[in-house]
């Protein structure tokens, strides 16, 4: 497959000073940006997918016409929550 190009993208010298100063031992300033892209794109995606799924949940519940209170969602989250806790 071909390699693309991505524009390229004007910022103050502040910012890119603070980048240079966060980058790793043998890290480029252009990786940093790849690898940036990246996550930034895999975060998109997954927040897409959570409201995709809510979406679809509340269809669901208007469908159906049931519904969970709020405390329940909240004590069975608490419930995973303290699962996990005593597994460490």
């Amino acid at each position: 497959m071909k390699s693309a190009t991505i524009p390229p993208l004007r910022v103050t010298p502040e910012l890119r000073q603070a980048a240079e100063s966060v980058l790793r031992e043998n890290e480029t300033l252009s990786g940093f940006v790849e690898s940036s892209l990246v996550r930034q794109i895999e975060f998109r995606k997954m927040q897409q997918e959570f409201i995709a799924r809510g979406l679809a949940a509340r269809e669901v519940a208007w469908k159906s016409g049931k519904y969970v209170s709020k405390e329940e969602s909240l004590a069975a989250l608490d419930a995973i929550l303290e699962k996990h806790r005593g597994a460490k």
